[in-house]
């Protein structure tokens, strides 16, 4: 009795010891191919991003072959940018540029046209370095993130000194869109034409003429009964690169500058700008003109 016991005992440890090792052994396999896989899942996971990472750095190759050409700056932080705080860098070589800029502010008033500045390409940052025709000194550092041959978009940081004050920094996120244009040409001749939006500034709602000369000057007439009449503004200077024209005016004493986006085609011209109204509200204003056969 007691050796059968023993025996039923000895079978029934047997089996235990069987099944239990049995189901770890396959279980311990099956959670070794799972951990496997995602190992091999997640490797494969860094692999990818590791990749994409990669495919998104702009390297100092992809700069030289994309930033020859004119470029304007279109958005900053990631919102337009009104048309009379834009900027032109007609970028020549990768040592050189030509920069156009007007600009009244505390900082400073340049009116530059094609004003020469330096290139240094150094990985993904190109530092344009320039002097503009009142002394101060202007470095634009951008920090290149994304760049084609029609676009590009750098983390810029922006310093400039005047002689004699501190030098005054700002950092942003700016985008520049290469243009094709150049109506610095065209535009020599007069021009007869009207304000076709609402709300803008300088609009009188009625018909105006521009006189502009190649010499960099031009005349703004205005119409007394049916003669054409130069207005009483002095200074009056222009320069338009690419598709830019700018503008500026002394009236009453006080020096007005205008950006103008413009197109010409034949002897028809419109011009578009995004203003900010009084209460900071943006705006689009627009002109239309013909010219007129001497």
């Amino acid at each position: 009795m007691k050796k059968m016991i023993g025996t039923m005992v000895a079978l029934t440890l047997a089996l235990s010891l069987c099944a239990c090792g049995g189901q770890p052994a396959a279980e311990q396999k099956a959670q070794s191919g799972a951990a496997a896989e995602t190992e091999t899942k997640e490797a494969a996971e860094a692999a990818s991003g590791s990749a994409d990472a990669n495919s998104g750095e702009v390297t100092q190759e992809q700069i030289e072959a994309n930033i020859i050409g004119k470029w304007i700056k279109s958005e900053v932080d990631g919102q337009p940018v009104l048309t009379n705080e834009k900027s032109v860098y007609d970028i020549v070589s990768v040592t050189e540029a030509y920069a156009s800029v007007s600009r009244v502010t505390d900082e400073g008033t340049p009116f530059d046209y094609n004003q020469k500045s330096t290139v240094d390409i150094n990985g993904n940052v190109v530092t344009i370095a320039t002097t503009s025709s009142d002394g101060t000194s202007l470095v634009h550092e951008f920090t290149i993130t994304k760049i084609s041959d029609s676009e590009f978009t750098a983390n810029q940081n922006y310093s400039h000194t005047r002689e004699g004050a501190d030098s005054s920094i700002r950092e942003d996120t700016v985008s520049f869109i290469k243009v094709n244009d150049d109506f610095s040409k065209d535009i020599i001749g007069t021009w007869e034409g009207h304000c076709t939006s609402e709300g803008y500034t300088f609009d009188d709602g009625q018909y105006h003429r521009w006189e502009y000369k190649d010499d960099g000057t031009y005349v703004y007439y205005v119409k007394d009964g049916e003669n054409w009449i130069p207005s009483a503004d002095t200074l009056d200077e222009y320069f338009v690169d690419g598709n830019l024209l700018c503008s500026r005016w002394v009236e009453y004493g006080e020096e007005n500058r205008e950006w103008w986006d413009i197109s010409i085609d034949g002897d028809k011209m419109n011009w578009t700008a995004l203003r900010e109204d009084e209460d900071g509200k943006a705006f689009t204003a627009t002109f239309e003109m013909t010219k007129v056969e001497e």
